[in-house]
This record gives C-alpha cells, sequence and structure tokens, in this order.
C-alpha cells in the first residue's frame, strides 16, 4: 500500500473541496428557476452569475394557485458558502408560506421571526418580494434593504422608493406593502447591488445612473434581451477587474396577449 505524503493528502484534501464546492454550485443552481416564466399577461427572466463558485443571492418566481404570479430576489450579507448555505435556509423558509396566500408583508415577516429562530449571529438578507395580480393589473411588493426595483414605462425608468429593515437582523418587524399599478408594456427590473457596485480599473462603480442607462435604452426589449445588454454592458464596464460581489438581476414584463393564454409550466 503507498505512503502519502503530506503533499499527497494536501492535493487530496484541495481535491475533495473542490469536489464539494461544485456539488454546492449544482445544488443552488436548482434554487433558481429552470427556465422564463410566460403567461398571457407577463414574462419573467432572469441572470445570476455569483462571484465564487456559490453566492449569496437567491431568486425565484412562480405561479400561485390563484392566479397571481410571486417573484422574490434576496441578497445575504457576506460572500461564499456560509452565504450561499444562509440563502438555502431562507429560500427553504420561503418555499413553505410563499404558497399560503399570505401577503408580501406577513410572508416577510414570517421570514424574519423563521430566520432569528435559528439563531446564525452575524447574518441577515435583504430582499424583495412582489405579487402580481395580471387580471387587476397591480403589483404589491415590500422591500426590505434592497433599492429598487426600477420601473421601466414609455422609454422612461425610475427606481420605485421603498423602505424596511433586512429580515433576521431585529424581531417583531413588520412591512409595509406598495402597490403599483401595471400599464400594458410596463417592465421592472429587480437586482442586487452587485450590479450597481460593480467596479472598473479606475475605482468607479457602474452605479444605479448605468443600470437606469441600459434600461432606457432598450425598453422595448424582451426580457432575455434586456439582462443581455446589461450583463454585457457591465462586462465591458468592469474588465480587467475581479468580480467581488454576486449579481442577480430579473426582469419581469406585463404586456397582456392577443393571441389568448397560454400559461408556461413553471408553477412551483
Amino acid at each position: 500500500m503507498p505512503v502519502l505524503t503530506q503533499t499527497d493528502e494536501l492535493h487530496s484534501i484541495e481535491r475533495l473541496r473542490e469536489q464539494d464546492l461544485e456539488e454546492a454550485r449544482a445544488i443552488q443552481s436548482v434554487m433558481l428557476p429552470g427556465q422564463p416564466l410566460r403567461t398571457f399577461y407577463v414574462t419573467i427572466s432572469h441572470e445570476f452569475q455569483p462571484a465564487a463558485v456559490v453566492g449569496g443571492d437567491y431568486l425565484d418566481y412562480f405561479l400561485l394557485p390563484d392566479g397571481t404570479i410571486g417573484l422574490y430576489l434576496g441578497d445575504v450579507s457576506g460572500k461564499g458558502l456560509p452565504a450561499a448555505l444562509y440563502a438555502a435556509l431562507a429560500v427553504g423558509t420561503l418555499r413553505g408560506v410563499h404558497k399560503t396566500g399570505q401577503t408580501p408583508a406577513r410572508v416577510l415577516s414570517v421570514l424574519n421571526e423563521r430566520l432569528l429562530l435559528r439563531g446564525i449571529p452575524g447574518r441577515h438578507s435583504a430582499i424583495q418580494y412582489a405579487i402580481v395580480d395580471p387580471l387587476r393589473a397591480q403589483m404589491r411588493i415590500v422591500s426590505a434593504g434592497m433599492p429598487g426595483p426600477l420601473l421601466i414605462r414609455g422609454g422612461e425608468c425610475r427606481a420605485l422608493q421603498l423602505a424596511g429593515i433586512p429580515p433576521g437582523l431585529f424581531s417583531g418587524i413588520t412591512y409595509d406593502e406598495f402597490t403599483l399599478e401595471l400599464l400594458p408594456g410596463d417592465s421592472l427590473l429587480f437586482c442586487t447591488d452587485g450590479l450597481t457596485d460593480a467596479r472598473n480599473i479606475n475605482g468607479e462603480d457602474f452605479e444605479l445612473d448605468g443600470v437606469k442607462d441600459i434600461c432606457r435604452r432598450h425598453a422595448a426589449d424582451s426580457p432575455i434581451d434586456l439582462l443581455n445588454h446589461l450583463f454585457s454592458a457591465i462586462q465591458d464596464f468592469s474588465k480587467d477587474c475581479l468580480q467581488w460581489d454576486d449579481m442577480t438581476a430579473a426582469v419581469l414584463h406585463f404586456a397582456p396577449s392577443s393571441t389568448g393564454p397560454d400559461v408556461s409550466p413553471i408553477a412551483q
């Protein structure tokens, strides 16, 4: 039986670590939507680019039993595997409550209390949770610790001014809901701060204005095309700079079709 040297043991440990990270990446990928969501009224696409093998951003969108559409986007404090594990905890909690018909404000309150029960110090999660009622052309949304989302309407782009305390910090927090009346052709961009904080070789950030500019110039594009333009612009801006934060975004487009209902199979 060959005797392993210390170098051999270190290489073996490193290989096992790489395998574990790859498995963690595969597990995290299945927590994301498998494909865009398309219905008679709404189209949603997303992009997820972790800074490391795994990251602390999380995202999902889904059809609910009453015909409404839910969407959440979260950003865990910290980076790497610990943040990814906390993100998995948040996703598991959300999936346990989002199908119950509770309001976005109540869903975040439940998330907050359940994260606190876990007692993980130094961790919390910024999040936005929205429910779209396509028949009423309304979106109800709660935002806690994240900017926006951005409303793209008529070639213009503005950030919705929403505020809330990220879940996982304090007990007894309540959240205020904002209701947005949707117009045909409206799009909404949900994104984590990894996009706005992307940095170039001169130490400049892409910033919210950079995101708004891309949204204005590609306001008429499909969700997937808009995301492609946005991430391409950020990649060009931060060329030769290491990505240090996860970047995740989703675009929701509201446009009732004249061809009749065509609901995608996504209904988680």
